[in-house]
């Protein structure tokens, strides 16, 4: 057996995907983390209908004995999805094992486990979800749950893993450029610059902040046991493509996609047609915001592959301090739809938040004061993080950049601003802790009411980021509290009783709007592994079964079709926060932690 082929094996014994309808005996009123919960974090369950009033009791699924006894909370009447419901709290229990939850009156919760490596597998699916998603090369996810996961060579001239693009007129050139690699963006083929910067940024700063945790796991990867952490050679793909949209001036095109949407087919049937190299429209064909994300993607990349890889940090520097110079002389180029053009837009009117992002960043990599006095200079005035939210976004990625500042570790760092990043992160992470824990937040989950937009569940996750970042500025047990009950609420504390993530728990999401899991191939079965569904959107249509449900209360508004577009589709940007978020579960190895001398 194969080093890759122990690593597939690894995974598939470890997950367990159970089709709803087939778990017999188990009540979907009794809502739980499916997957399971850390020992020492908190450890909540839903009960519906509020009536139910009783006790509960927690059992070893090995031989159903009872380890536990409790009562459940007061009634809360949640305010985001009108259920009725009381909370049991078994947080005492600390013992790994696997159990299940018994609520009188109601019924059991599907099983879940309590261990300090309950997310190991739950991290893997998802980082090897971006490994799915792969443009340029075959594909090979291995077996997992009984289906073999993979694609043939796409978007490539069959002679190698590359297609020459065509350089659309808005591009503001003619003829053709190589831009393999990358990840197709979310349930259709494009690839796009701007959300590719958060998503590449995040992956990158899962291994900066995790790499005690994260940085030894693999990934089961084709590049896996190359010497580079699997974080790394994972993220390495997508940057690899980011910088083939880098002109020789310095800008960056915005995206390379076909006219339209295709079809739903595997990518290397891709019938939407001649894929293009778009730009803005506007001399000089490049965008402010595209170039600004490149600028700070690349600049993580300088510093954190230097360990690995001396040739290609440096280029990433190149391209970050040319892309920087380029937007300085061309900040306000914004993106506008081409004519004719139907795929995503990502159109953002601001390169202000990019441009800080990218200054940062610099900063941090190189300590030239050109960066850092810019940072300081645009900021911005007090508060610099809203205390309702949202949390970052594609398109708002100012909190990045205060926070890169912040952790930067520059000795000619501002004090003064570096004093106020701190003391409004933790504001913020005060007031979104404050939220879950509200009575009307039924579930715990950090979204307002106004939240349930396009993507939720990845402002779920990038709120879990929020929170973590506070807990390094200034440690408290609410902020990883409510990190955790926003795991648990895109696991299954939710609603819908649905773990948001394929392939993960007792009732996983089954038909996400993805191409090649409604593929000829596998639309019969599961789809494919380890994505993140969008989640509630109470503010979109999409022409399917969503447009019936009312926009209130806004957490119902969810649909497990593939039609759902607006409420079931996966994108890189919102499964890159659930990566960061599951890599800071992951124990810490022994050899990795301080010893009795160490801090």
């Amino acid at each position: 057996m194969t080093k890759l082929s122990s690593v597939f094996q690894l995974i598939c014994l470890g997950s367990s995907l159970v089709v709803p309808g087939l778990a017999s005996g188990y009540s979907d009123q009794v809502r739980v983390d499916q997957v399971g919960y850390l020992p020492q974090g908190v450890k909540l369950a839903m009960v519906v209908p509020g009536a139910a009033s009783g006790p509960f009791t927690l059992r070893r699924v090995s031989d159903n004995a009872v380890v536990l006894r409790g009562l459940l909370g007061p009634l809360a009447l949640d305010q985001d999805s009108g259920d009725a419901l009381r909370t049991a709290d078994f947080s005492a229990l600390t013992v790994t094992g696997a159990y299940l939850l018994d609520v009188e009156g109601v019924g059991r919760s599907c099983p879940f486990d309590i261990g300090p490596a309950v997310y190991m597998n739950a991290y893997q699916l998802a980082l090897r979800a971006f490994y799915g998603q792969r443009c340029g090369t075959a594909v090979d996810l291995g077996v997992v749950d009984g289906v073999r996961y993979r694609h043939a060579l796409c978007h490539s001239s069959g002679a190698s893993s590359d297609l020459p693009a065509t350089m659309h007129a808005s591009s503001g050139q003619a003829g053709a450029r190589m831009t393999g690699k990358g990840w197709h963006d979310a349930g259709d083929y494009g690839k796009y610059v701007v959300n590719s910067g958060i998503s590449t940024g995040e992956l990158l700063w899962a291994y900066e902040w995790w790499q005690d945790r994260a940085g030894a796991v693999a990934g089961g990867l084709p590049e896996s046991g190359n010497g580079t952490p699997d974080l790394l050679n994972e993220a390495r793909w997508n940057l690899e493509w980011m910088l083939t949209m880098q002109d020789q001036d310095g800008g960056a095109w915005h995206k390379v996609t076909s006219a339209r949407f295709g079809g739903f087919v595997l990518p290397e049937d891709d019938d939407a047609g001649t894929r293009y190299v778009i730009g803005p429209g506007a001399t000089p064909g490049k965008a402010s915001c595209a170039t600004a994300d490149l600028a700070a993607v690349a600049a993580i990349g300088a510093r954190l592959y230097r360990p690995y890889d001396t040739a290609f940090a440096d280029a990433c520097l190149k391209a970050a301090q040319k892309a920087w110079a380029w937007v300085m002389v061309h900040p306000a180029v914004a993106y506008d739809q081409p004519a004719g053009i139907r795929t995503g837009g990502y159109t953002d009117a601001s390169a202000a938040d990019e441009m800080l992002w990218a200054a940062a960043e610099l900063y941090h990599s190189t300590g030239s004061a050109e960066y850092g006095d810019y940072v300081v200079a645009h900021a911005g005035p007090s508060p610099l993080l809203p205390l309702a939210g949202p949390p970052p976004s594609w398109a708002n990625v100012k909190d990045l950049g205060l926070w890169a500042y912040y952790f930067c570790g520059r000795p000619g760092a501002d004090a003064a601003l570096r004093a106020r990043i701190l003391d409004d992160t933790v504001a913020a992470a005060d007031a979104t802790a404050a939220r879950t824990n509200a009575p009307a937040n039924g579930y715990k989950v950090s979204l307002s009411s106004d939240q349930y937009q396009w993507g939720s569940n990845g402002a779920v996750a990038n709120y879990g980021v929020l929170l973590l970042v506070a807990d390094r500025m200034s440690p408290h047990p609410a902020y990883t509290n409510a990190a955790l009950n926003d795991l648990h609420y895109l696991l299954g504390c939710n609603t819908h009783a649905t773990c948001f993530v394929t392939h993960l728990g007792s009732r996983p999401v089954l038909h996400p709007h993805h191409r090649p899991s409604a593929s000829p191939q596998y639309a019969a079965g599961p789809p494919w592994p380890g994505m993140l569904s969008g989640g509630p959107n109470s503010r979109s249509d999409d022409g399917s079964a969503l447009d019936a449900i009312p926009s209130s209360p806004p957490a119902k508004r969810w649909v497990d079709l593939k039609a759902s577009y607006a409420s079931n589709e996966i994108a890189i940007n919102w499964q890159a926060p659930l990566v960061f978020l599951l890599a800071w579960t992951l124990p810490v190895p022994m050899a990795a932690r301080p010893g009795p001398d160490q801090p």
